[in-house]
This record gives structure tokens, C-alpha cells and sequence, in this order.
């Protein structure tokens, strides 16, 4: 019997995906090696390569002068290589605060160049920031924003208009799991560990006309130009994190793509809330209901003397990843595209169950 893993990251990944890759592993379409084992400049690997970058493109809507990078070192890198790619000694670059990830993004940020907030999410009940009328100073190189928090549980829901200021989007926790449209951003970056696939790979997508910007004096591995130039093979990449990637891709597309992934995803969600908002105030959720993310739902319970038996009561019913991050506590649950619906319903049962013991 599989988990009911609501694990935040790494995540669930498709049975399915798990179910080639293990009938793969020891020989790789017939070679005689492991993807793991296969050199990354051979014609297999590079098929797998090109193949990833293709599904992201069509699933994605990317246009296809747009670059599509797979790098290392997580979101976290990203939170550094940004600034130190675009923001130049004469610019500003402007962050929206809506949570955990995008502040640490924010300081980073800081110790590069002049970085500044223009906006910040409101109190609990958590609210996304209100973007709407957002002014950017003239000399702004760039405005950043995280689409979903992962450790809040909150959605960004609207862009708003930059005019020629492109868009950096942190979108590690909900890429794949909604439609987009890809032309409002100048660059996206994501950890794969969510919906994309196993930890390991990062993706960057980045339009041509931010890498005509680009600091040109910095090391090459910090260099969006160089992994552009180089199709992401300037070092070795991670190889059989980019398979697996390009396998749950597959899955997606197959789920009938993110048009169905996105409906599935709001009904996986709202059977979780419900379970909450019908509780008469046992439980509370976390984020106000409008930025409620339908990947990362927090909650807690009015009695948080309660909150260590529901720990351990749901360990005891197989429930994995249950326990909020330490910066924020509480709850939360992971739903991200691989969690299967029947988990969700599961979980919202169990919330019920334990509510009639303990209400």
C-alpha cells in the first residue's frame, strides 16, 4: 500500500513514473546501461534532454526562442544568481513579500545591489499582497514575485502590469499545476521536487532579451548566458533527475494536460478545506479563502493543546508530511499533481473523524 504522503517537497511522485523507471533502471532502452551510467553528450541522453525541454514548451506554452535551462542547486541558487545576472549598479530591484521563500529572496537579493519591497502580505488570516496600482521606480531591472508559498500555503493571484519591467517569477511550488501564460514573465524559475520531479534538477526559463542584459564579468557557472549557450551542458547535468522529470511530463500530458491537472488539483484542494470550513471552528485554516493555495494547505486547530494527538493519530493512520515547517507550525498538507485524489479524501475523512472524537 502506497503512503498518503502530503510530503512538501520531496514530494509524491506518479506510481506510474515509479513503475518505468524501476522497469528501466538496469537497461535503458536497450543498451545494456542505466540513464544513470550513460555519459551525458551520448545520443541516448540527449534525447531524454531535448524531449524534457519540448514536453515543458508545449505544456507550458513557451515560446520557442525562450530558453529552457535545467541547472543545480535548487530555488535557493536562483534567489542569488538573479540578482547577481540583472541588477546592475544604477537599478533597483523590487520585491513583493508575500511569504518565507519569497523574503529569503528578498535578502539575498540585498546582498548583491539595491533591492527593495513594494508590497507585503497582510496579517493572519494570511492575504496576498494587493498588487493593483503597483508603481515601480524608473530604474527598476526587475520585479520579483513568488506565484505560491510553500510554506504558507498562499497563492499570488494576479500580475500586475510592469510595462517593460520584466517579471522574475519564483514559481517552484505550483509550476505545472495550473495553466499560465508563460510571455508575462521575463524569467521563471522552479525546483523540480514538487510537481516537476525528483530533487536535483532546477528549471530556469528566460526569455532572450534578459540575457542580452546580463552582467558579462561574473563566474561561469553563475551565468544564465553560459547554461543558455551551452544547452544546459556547460558542467555535467543532473541526468537521471531530468529523465525522471521528463517521465512525470509525460504523465502530465497524458492526465489530459494542465486544463485537467488544474480541475483535478481544485477538487483535490477542496475536499481538504471543506473538511476545515465545515469544522465550526476546529479547525482554522491559515490563509484568508481568496489566496488559498490548492498546493499547500495550512491549518491548525482552535485547541492547539490538540494539535500533538492529531500529530500522532495520523502518523498511526499512515498520513506522511503532516507536520507544518517549523517557521510557521501547525499543519499542512502537500497536494501536489501525483497525490491522488482518493489521498485527499482520506485525509479529509480522518480530519472529520478525529473532530467527533475530540470536538
Amino acid at each position: 500500500m502506497r503512503a498518503y504522503n502530503f510530503n512538501a517537497g520531496p514530494a509524491a511522485l506518479p506510481y506510474e513514473v515509479l513503475q518505468r523507471a524501476q522497469a528501466e533502471l538496469p537497461d535503458y532502452e536497450g543498451s545494456g546501461m542505466s540513464i544513470m551510467e550513460m555519459s551525458h553528450r551520448s545520443k541516448a541522453y540527449e534525447l531524454v534532454h531535448e524531449r524534457a525541454k519540448e514536453q515543458l514548451r508545449s505544456l507550458l506554452g513557451v515560446a520557442e526562442e525562450t530558453h529552457i535551462l535545467f541547472l543545480q542547486g535548487g530555488a535557493s541558487m536562483q534567489f542569488g544568481m538573479v540578482p547577481m545576472n540583472f541588477l546592475h549598479p544604477e537599478q533597483v530591484a523590487c520585491y513583493v513579500q508575500s511569504g518565507n521563500w519569497s523574503n529569503k529572496a528578498f535578502k539575498e537579493a540585498k546582498l548583491v545591489g539595491d533591492a527593495r519591497l513594494v508590497a507585503a502580505s497582510d496579517t493572519r488570516p494570511l492575504t496576498a499582497p494587493d498588487l493593483r496600482g503597483l508603481e515601480l521606480p524608473a530604474n527598476t531591472a526587475y520585479l520579483h514575485v513568488t506565484s505560491n508559498e510553500t510554506i504558507e500555503g498562499l497563492r499570488l493571484g494576479s500580475l500586475p502590469d510592469t510595462g517593460n519591467t520584466p517579471i522574475v517569477c519564483d514559481m517552484s511550488s505550483d509550476i505545472l499545476s495550473r495553466s499560465i501564460d508563460a510571455s508575462r514573465y521575463g524569467l521563471i524559475y522552479a525546483g523540480a521536487q514538487k510537481n516537476l520531479g525528483p530533487s536535483g534538477v532546477t528549471v530556469v526559463i528566460v526569455k532572450p532579451e534578459m540575457l542580452s542584459k546580463a552582467n558579462q564579468t561574473l563566474p561561469s557557472m553563475l551565468r544564465y548566458e553560459v547554461h543558455a549557450k551551452g544547452n544546459s551542458l556547460y558542467n555535467t547535468p543532473p541526468t537521471f533527475a531530468i529523465y525522471l522529470m521528463s517521465l512525470v511530463l509525460d504523465w502530465v500530458t497524458q492526465q489530459g494536460g494542465l486544463p485537467a491537472i488544474s480541475a483535478r488539483n481544485t477538487r483535490k484542494a477542496g475536499l481538504i478545506y471543506q473538511a476545515i470550513d465545515d469544522s465550526d471552528g476546529f479547525y482554522t485554516g491559515l490563509v484568508a479563502k481568496p489566496d488559498r493555495s490548492d498546493m499547500n494547505i495550512t491549518f491548525g486547530l482552535a485547541d492547539e493543546l490538540l494539535e500533538p494527538a492529531f500529530l500522532s493519530a495520523s502518523v498511526q493512520a499512515g498520513f506522511v508530511g503532516l507536520k507544518g515547517h517549523r517557521e510557521l507550525g501547525h499543519f499542512r498538507a502537500s497536494t501536489y499533481n501525483a497525490v491522488p485524489e482518493e489521498h485527499c479524501q482520506a485525509l479529509a475523512d480522518f480530519m472529520r473523524d478525529f473532530m467527533r472524537q475530540h470536538g
